[in-house]
């Protein structure tokens, strides 16, 4: 059976050692290795992928890490790495990158389980249950985004969501959610060089005759859009592209650094290190 390993603690001598000895210890054969000590933090990061002779040992292993973790102040965790993440998707009428997730999914591109798709309007039902997805209309009324929130909260509950991803959900998460699921949301927007905010950022960019547009996965906190970065995307464009021309390259950026994002995330690729991500891509 195949397991990873994800750690970070303060970078000192031996941490290497005392992980490997310990696998070592059990019969397990590693791999996969990575790692990285970040000379600004002061944090070593680490991903290992290996093998035990025996499930039994999972558990075993466990109590052996948490014995060693006051040695190094080791932030750790052990998973299979056969089950699947189960992904809960958040969208609102946009589709580009609902439909993308879906059907990497279906082609088995991208080993995830979608469970359920909630979306603040109806219009995108049809194209979930294709896919025999669960969708749950959850509209905001005046005043009733914490009410809503709840209803999702639930579901992630009920659905046993590993993640919750939103794939063009154009509704701000408040606080109190965004705490309750750390490191468990991931988001998309666009990622203009320069960047625009507000409405029509298609059209302020065609205005001012940009060069490189793009899209940008990041965790969700409660700073908007600052979240920690996990992947992004760009693409070149000239004079020529119209505004439509912008949104269809735009979109296509946007499935292509989601889907990434959710993949490394999936796959224990991806570290929080303070404000940024370690993301130990596959190589």
């Amino acid at each position: 059976m195949n397991h990873i390993l994800t750690l970070s603690c303060p970078d000192r001598p031996g941490i290497v050692a005392a992980v490997s000895g310990a696998l070592a210890a059990r019969g397990c054969n590693i791999l996969e290795s990575q790692q990285y000590g970040d000379p600004d933090t002061g944090r070593f990061f680490m991903r290992v992928r290996f093998t035990i002779p025996d499930g039994d040992l999972a558990d075993v292993l466990r109590a052996d890490f948490a014995a060693l973790a006051p040695e190094f102040a080791l932030d750790w965790r052990l998973d299979d790495a056969s089950a699947r993440a189960r992904v809960l998707i958040m969208v609102s009428k946009g589709g580009h990158c609902l439909n993308d997730l879906l059907y990497r999914q279906r082609s088995g591109l991208l080993d995830i389980d979608v469970v359920a798709v909630v979306s603040n309007h109806p219009d995108l039902r049809p194209l979930t249950q294709s896919y025999g997805v669960d969708y749950h209309h959850l509209p905001i009324g005046p005043g009733g985004k914490a009410a809503q929130e709840a209803e999702v909260l639930t579901l992630v509950q009920h659905y046993q969501a590993d993640l919750v991803v939103l794939a063009r959900y154009m509704q701000v998460l408040s606080d109190d959610l965004c705490a309750k699921l750390p490191g468990r949301i991931i988001n998309i927007h666009h990622s203009f060089l320069p960047s625009f905010k507000g409405a029509r950022p298609y059209h302020q960019a065609h205005a001012r005759g940009v060069k490189l547009i793009g899209a940008t996965a990041h965790y969700v906190t409660a700073a908007l859009d600052e979240g920690p970065i996990i992947e992004q995307e760009v693409a070149r464009v000239d004079h020529a592209h119209s505004p439509a021309d912008l949104m269809a390259v735009g979109r296509d950026m946007e499935c292509l650094a989601l889907a990434r994002a959710v993949r490394w995330h999936a796959e224990h690729r991806v570290l929080l290190n303070g404000d940024k991500t370690v993301v130990f891509r596959q190589s």
